[in-house]
């Protein structure tokens, strides 16, 4: 070994360049290909092919359509907003974000990272997720 910590995302030991990075969910990618497809739409002409949405483009915003689990601006913005209030890092933020799990054991099994990190141990900690959790869903619930 080269003296470097092995990168293991259990523990949130991904990187300093991931722990850093800003990272986003299905909904917020959604968002945001939907509005560049609609500027394209607005200056596409037939005769240009630089103005024509790529099939990768396509594809890639059909999947985050698909897979997001908030589809309002307004709701997106709360999860964000919400789940940062638990002092999250991007990765579980955005983790938890588009799972949505149900329970405080799916929440740690997607996300082993919460526990390891002592931040929600023990029965408060179950708490904790189950109170981040019912905030999910109350936003989803009134989307």
């Amino acid at each position: 070994m080269s003296g470097e910590e092995e990168e293991n995302a259990a523990e949130l030991k991904i990187g300093e360049e991931f722990l850093k990075a800003k990272c986003l969910m299905n909904c917020e990618v959604a968002i945001i290909l939907e509005h560049k497809y609609e500027q394209i739409q607005q200056h596409a002409s037939e005769s240009d092919p630089s103005s024509q949405v790529s099939q990768v483009f396509e594809k890639s915003l059909q999947y985050v359509k698909r897979f997001s689990r908030y589809k309002n601006p307004d709701a997106v913005r709360q999860v964000r907003e919400t789940l940062s209030r638990y002092g999250l890092a991007e990765y579980e933020l955005c983790t938890l974000g588009n799972l949505c799990p149900d329970t405080s054991g799916e929440a740690t099994a997607l996300v082993p990272s919460l526990k390891s990190g002592g931040r929600f141990v023990g029965d408060a900690g179950d708490e904790k997720i189950e109170k981040m959790l019912n905030d999910l869903s109350l936003i989803k619930k009134f989307e």
